[in-house]
């Protein structure tokens, strides 16, 4: 165990750089879900791996030996050194557990906030007065998408049906689920912090394909969305009431999803040369790689750490 324990602390940071690749390896809604189960997998697998580490050094402790049972403590290299190391994932698990704890109450205290906002109106669409350009989709039950004047009146109407669809796409998908997901496995391990910008970028590249969809017209939609962010962008004033668990059109490389709406359906296109299928598919090919390995490094550790309960046990593995 003292080997294969540390593989799925060391491979979370392994993973963003294949991450970042996803986009281009994958058609955009394909490639929100795999970041999001990579990040549950890789996050679950690095906490399990903490707790396990933690046992060796704790049966150091006559209470805890006693209530196991054992005769022995786990001989798993230098008391001291067993000690130290499961006082540090100790420690790391509470600092994790913390921070996971409040992350959850403060997304679920946005997500309130928010829904009560979206309640407030019967329509699905909800006109702001002001100048600001700005829209975005409000998760709730049911959800509502947001739009200022000044971003209706910084569009034309068909553009605005594009933005609108857009937006829609946001809640028909949940997207604002798959973004607490990774923020939340980034707080168990700072390695998976690295796979927020990507799957941001994913969602946003999801909800454009689906807006291209619904209005039938790839070179519209990208247009609606480079000027509704020009015209954010250009606007003096800047956006303080839109509620933490909103998603804008507007965010993310707005002119990287431009040139892949105007490239066509599927993974973004390659600026290069052309590359090979298997090639394309390395990333997500090492992406559930880390997964995989964590996965199983963790479940071959606890069955080495199981075995070894056994034999300080006085009892055959």
């Amino acid at each position: 165990m003292i080997y294969t324990v540390w593989l799925p602390l060391v491979l979370p940071f392994l993973a963003g750089p294949a991450a970042r690749r996803l986009p281009a390896s994958l058609p955009p809604r394909h490639a929100v879900l795999v970041l999001a189960l990579a990040a549950i997998g890789l996050a679950g697998a690095s906490t399990c791996a903490l707790a396990l580490l933690v046992v060796p050094g704790a049966t150091h402790v006559p209470a805890v030996a006693a209530v196991g049972h054992l005769l022995v403590p786990l001989a798993s290299g230098a008391p001291d050194a067993v000690v130290a190391v499961a006082a540090a994932a100790a420690a790391l698990l509470v600092c994790c557990t913390t921070l996971l704890v409040r992350g959850a109450g403060r997304r679920q205290r946005r997500l309130r906030r928010a829904r009560a906002l979206a309640a407030r109106s019967d329509s699905e669409l909800v006109v702001l007065a002001d100048h600001y350009p700005d829209a975005y989709a409000l998760p709730g039950r049911p959800g509502r998408i947001v739009v200022t004047t000044g971003m209706i009146r910084a569009l034309s109407a068909p553009e605005r049906e594009a933005l609108l669809a857009h937006e829609r796409a946001h809640l028909k998908d949940r997207h604002h689920l798959f973004t607490a997901v990774v923020d939340l496995a980034g707080l168990c391990h700072p390695g998976l912090r690295a796979l927020r910008e990507p799957l941001a970028y994913a969602v946003e590249r999801s909800a454009d394909e689906s807006a291209a969809a619904a209005v039938g017209d790839r070179g519209l939609t990208a247009r609606a969305i480079a000027r509704a962010a020009l015209a954010a962008r250009a606007a003096s004033a800047v956006a303080t009431t839109r509620p933490g668990p909103a998603l804008t059109a507007t965010a993310g490389p707005v002119p990287k999803r431009v040139a892949a709406l105007l490239g066509g359906p599927g993974p973004d296109p390659d600026p290069g040369r052309a590359i090979r299928p298997l090639v394309r598919r390395a990333a997500t090919l090492a992406l559930l790689s880390c997964v995989a390995l964590s996965a199983g490094a963790s479940l071959h550790a606890a069955d080495e750490l199981h075995d070894g309960i056994e034999i300080a046990q006085g009892e055959s593995p």
